[in-house]
């Protein structure tokens, strides 16, 4: 099975995005900064609707942080987890904040948070999807009490969970952050374990490593890479794994 994972930078790179998705057909998405827009074409953006039709996948679960007001119905922003397979149960838990509806940069704190955990079945076997954006704090990578606080929240979140486990996202931290302690404590880290140098591209004057793959030891990798076309500030982290 593929996984791709990606902070898609609302969709803005869109044909490339499009192209790397029907190239790689991944059986599951897990991205963050999506743009779910269930009218139709947006003209502006690759919402999460084409995602999931340029992988034909049938199954999502979307953590929606904020909406705006767009061209007479409403865009959604958050993260999410599409997949081929059918997705027998999901949840969307708040680490900070809560969903803002009709959001401005003006009103409102930009750190809404959230993670997205996904249950589907596969060989028999329940496979636990989990993806987040993590915590922005200005000017470095290093975290604060802010981002220790909600690593902490997802450490617990799943210490509790049965079967193997596989947690994504665009994590705002460092390899070497105190706040990912928690998580390196109980999951094998595989963009420290591949020793990345970078998860970001020309497209932004920023080169630190910010974007990970975490797996429980009962996930059996195949391959694992950052996909070096470019669909977004961020590059695509491609896992090929069996369970």
């Amino acid at each position: 099975m593929k996984l791709m994972q990606l902070n898609a930078w609302g969709g803005r790179v869109d044909h490339s995005l499009k192209d790397l998705l029907m190239d790689e057909r991944p059986d599951f998405f897990c991205g963050q900064e999506i743009i779910s827009y269930p009218k139709g074409d947006s003209l502006l953006f690759f919402t999460a609707e084409e995602i999931e039709q340029a992988i034909d996948a049938k199954y999502s679960a979307f953590g929606a942080t904020a909406s705006i007001p767009y061209m007479k119905g409403q865009a959604e922003f958050g993260n999410i987890i599409i997949s081929k397979q059918p997705i027998i149960k999901s949840e969307v838990v708040f680490t900070n904040l809560d969903f803002v509806e009709d959001f401005s940069f003006e009103e409102y704190d930009y750190n809404i948070r959230n993670f997205v955990h996904a249950v589907v079945e596969t060989n028999g076997k329940k496979l636990n999807l989990i993806t987040h954006h993590g915590h922005h704090v200005r000017d470095h990578k290093k975290g604060n009490e802010d981002t220790d606080r909600q690593m902490k929240i997802i450490h617990d979140y799943i210490k509790e969970l049965e079967g193997p486990v596989i947690l994504t996202g665009d994590f705002n931290l460092e390899p070497t952050s105190k706040s990912l302690e928690e998580l390196n404590s109980l999951l094998v880290n595989l963009s420290t374990k591949n020793n990345l140098q970078t998860t970001r591209n020309e497209l932004t004057t920023k080169t630190e490593v910010c974007d990970y793959i975490f797996i429980s030891k009962d996930i059996k990798v195949k391959k694992f890479y950052v996909h070096q076309k470019l669909v977004s500030d961020h590059q695509a982290l491609i896992l090929e794994f069996s369970v």
